[in-house]
């Protein structure tokens, strides 16, 4: 693996005009790109992170039944909440919240499932208010629990990240895969060639591109593939444009608007569950991120950045949010584009937080049709798989040990894909941490790296390569 350039000492780091060399001694996580490369790279994570974001507000406003208005409202909150929580997150407080990588923040539908249960357990005009009571004191564990994370990186050698980068990737890819077929499921429509078509275009046009392009344009693949895919679904009748018509022009989010919290226990230790899914799940993002970028991880870094989730899940609920983690579909885009600059995530996050206080704005994004977006993430998160497979070939899989801790841990982690309803008789804690590929390859990674490589004396090779740093 290349070795990091050294950040400068003093003064600004920014890529000159175009024509003339980079700075020699700064990282490109620090670079600040001029704009002409900023805003489309920024446009790539809005347009790869936008159906992400609006799914779990518009499925949960659904399930408690919100009128449109109100449903509006949830989605404009969410996508200001993830703004501010990116901005947080990229930019940071020194010493305090941040991890300053090109790392996206927002609500996570890992905890949609937990979340309507909580909904289904109550009536009318109280489901929100405990959900949001819930969501609160999750967010407080996780700044309690946070710190801990920070000192068990040792335990996450490349051995252990390499299996959780890409389970990150392979766990991730019914979403574009459901995208592809058109989004609804639950439409009778869900699956037409015509949705499947259009795809396959939108993932050949990115391959075009990637191709044959060079450069800033090899680039911004991605961009142009659903660029293109747009208008070229817009003769079929695929793009919706009824999103302009009825969204406000401005919907700046009212405290409490959906009610004061209650606070149940029940539905507290579900959440509280769920936030520590929710973070292994983003510290492995940050590892993810930090192996793309040549930046190590450490762990004052992840403490920084779990910081940031629970702050972020716990201030959320106050407007509308909900909690709060990483968003890996965005570690694709890093990968993919090789654009490492965590100014670009920053103007990503502004501009979430234009579209959540001007809805006119985010519609005008939500244009994009499903498919389209099905065949970039294909792309993306196939790329996130990739980087994975590449931290686990320098992770000494020439040892039989690694191999059978690799081979078991990408087992239990593909389970929950295979066969959705494996866990179905488990009780609902277990399901919460073990129906998530992503926490359970981590568990079992992170336990045989412990059986293998830490309980009691071992010397030799082996062990010095599982537990090697990249």
């Amino acid at each position: 693996m290349a070795q990091p350039a050294k950040r400068p000492a003093k003064g600004p780091c920014t890529t000159p005009p175009d024509g003339q060399d980079a700075q020699p001694d700064c990282h490109p996580v620090d670079e600040k790109l001029q704009p002409s490369r900023l805003v489309p790279a920024a446009l790539q994570h809005i347009a790869a992170m936008y159906a992400g974001v609006v799914t779990p507000p518009l499925i949960i406003g659904q399930a408690v039944g919100l009128d449109p208005a109100a449903q509006t409202r949830l989605i404009a909150a969410g996508l200001l909440l993830a703004g501010l929580a990116t901005l947080l997150q990229t930019l940071g407080v020194k010493g305090f919240a941040g991890n300053r990588l090109p790392f996206v923040n927002a609500a996570s539908s890992a905890g949609i499932a937990p979340i309507l249960a909580i909904a289904e357990s109550n009536g009318k005009g109280d489901q929100l208010p405990a959900i949001y009571g819930a969501v609160m004191v999750a967010g407080v564990f996780c700044l309690a629990v946070g710190p801990f994370f920070g000192r068990l990186l040792r335990f996450f050698p490349p051995l252990v990240t390499g299996v959780v980068i890409t389970l990150i990737g392979v766990t991730l890819m019914p979403v574009p895969i459901g995208w592809a077929q058109g989004g609804d499921e639950t439409s009778p429509h869900h699956g037409d060639m015509k949705f499947l078509a259009l795809a396959a275009f939108t993932l050949v046009v990115i391959l075009l591109f990637q191709r044959f392009g060079r450069g800033f344009v090899k680039q911004i693949a991605l961009l142009m593939g659903l660029f293109i895919g747009t208008l070229a679904a817009i003769p079929f009748g695929l793009a919706d444009f009824s999103s302009l018509s009825t969204a406000p022009v401005a919907a700046l989010p009212t405290p409490f608007d959906f009610g004061a919290p209650t606070f149940q226990p029940a539905a507290i230790l579900s959440l509280c569950i769920v936030m520590l899914v929710l973070m292994t799940e983003s510290s492995a993002g940050m590892i993810a991120v930090g192996e793309i970028c040549d930046r190590k991880t450490d762990g004052k870094t992840i403490t920084r950045g779990l910081r940031t989730d629970g702050l972020a899940t716990l201030i959320g609920p106050v407007f509308g949010g909900f909690p709060t983690s990483a968003f890996a579909q965005n570690v694709g885009v890093v990968s993919l584009t090789r654009v490492r600059s965590r100014y670009v995530v920053a103007v990503a996050g502004a501009t979430l937080v234009v579209l959540g206080a001007f809805p006119v704005l985010g519609a005008v994004v939500s244009l994009v049709p499903m498919p389209v977006l099905g065949g970039a993430g294909i792309v993306l998160f196939g790329s996130i798989a990739v980087s994975g497979i590449r931290t686990l070939s320098e992770a000494g899989l020439d040892d039989s040990s690694n191999i059978i801790l690799v081979a078991i841990s990408l087992g239990a982690g593909i389970i929950p894909l295979a066969a959705p309803t494996f866990y179905a008789d488990f009780p609902a804690w277990a399901q919460t941490v073990l129906g998530s590929g992503i926490s359970a390859g981590a568990l079992v990674a992170v336990s045989l790296n412990l059986f293998f490589h830490h309980l009691g004396t071992r010397s030799g090779v082996t062990a010095a390569a599982a537990l090697k740093s990249p």
